[in-house]
């Protein structure tokens, strides 16, 4: 168990750290991070299975501006491990990875508010210095000690938490279980609620409705109105550029 708990731990360093040193590759993803915690805790299938269903669940979970959301990674994490570790079914990790997510947010918050506002300062002086390869450490010492608690919170919370949650787990009544069949239906929908809230304007509010027709009345496979999305999007972004084209070089006419 505390073999398992440090190479967890040792999992979530390894993935903040890559996917923040690395340029954003998404590799926080719960669907990534359940397939990796599965390979390490014997159980693929599982990782996968419950990675994929935490993916639609935090889909619209994204930073706007100064509103940070939940941290999905190590919600996933741990949500998965602990379903693994349980051997119960993957609709439990809904009920254990939104609170965890939203736990990690208060640390999160804490380190961007206190720590982070330490190493600025030293940031300021060695600038003030010109000391440009002390402004280097300091960034990455302040990104390395980020993913580091991050690292240690995970792996002490499974090591700590693995046998009364896996008792909790075993203790769900079948009618909750009943009803977290019910929620795993439901919660990918307010995931993609989420997201389109965020990208729906009046202008392009009848795409969405076209998408949704032509899976309602035509049973088109999410593939095929993915296919007709793409090619819709570069036919309308050929033909906006053709008619800023035309526009500019009828302006240069008028001028004569």
């Amino acid at each position: 168990m505390i073999i398992t708990a440090i190479a967890l731990g040792v999992l979530a360093f390894v993935l903040m750290v890559v996917e923040y040193a690395g340029g954003r590759n998404f590799v926080t993803q719960p669907i990534v991070v359940g397939t990796m915690v599965g390979l390490i805790m014997g159980d693929l299938q599982t990782g996968i299975t419950v990675g994929a269903t935490l993916e639609l669940a935090f889909l619209g979970a994204t930073s706007i501006g100064a509103v940070i959301p939940p941290d999905a990674m190590s919600g996933s994490l741990l949500g998965v491990a602990f379903v693994i570790n349980a051997g119960v079914s993957p609709e439990n990790a809904l009920v254990l990875a939104l609170p965890i997510a939203s736990l990690m947010l208060i640390f999160k918050n804490f380190y961007y508010g206190y720590i982070v506002s330490l190493f600025e300062r030293r940031v300021e002086a060695c600038a003030e210095a010109g000391d440009w390869r002390g402004i280097e450490r300091l960034h990455w010492a302040c990104g390395l000690g980020f993913a580091g608690m991050i690292g240690i919170v995970c792996g002490v919370s499974f090591a700590a938490g693995s046998d009364a949650m896996s008792a909790l787990l075993s203790a769900i009544p079948a009618f909750v279980q009943t009803g977290l069949n019910v929620a795993i239906g439901i919660i990918p929908a307010i995931g993609f609620t989420m997201l389109a809230k965020t990208m729906l304007k009046k202008s392009n509010v009848y795409i969405f409705l076209c998408g949704f027709a032509v899976v309602a009345y035509f049973q088109l496979p999410i593939l095929g109105v993915a296919i007709f999305g793409a090619i819709f999007a570069l036919a309308m972004t050929q033909l906006t550029e053709e008619q800023a084209q035309v526009s500019v070089e009828g302006g240069e006419d008028d001028e004569f």
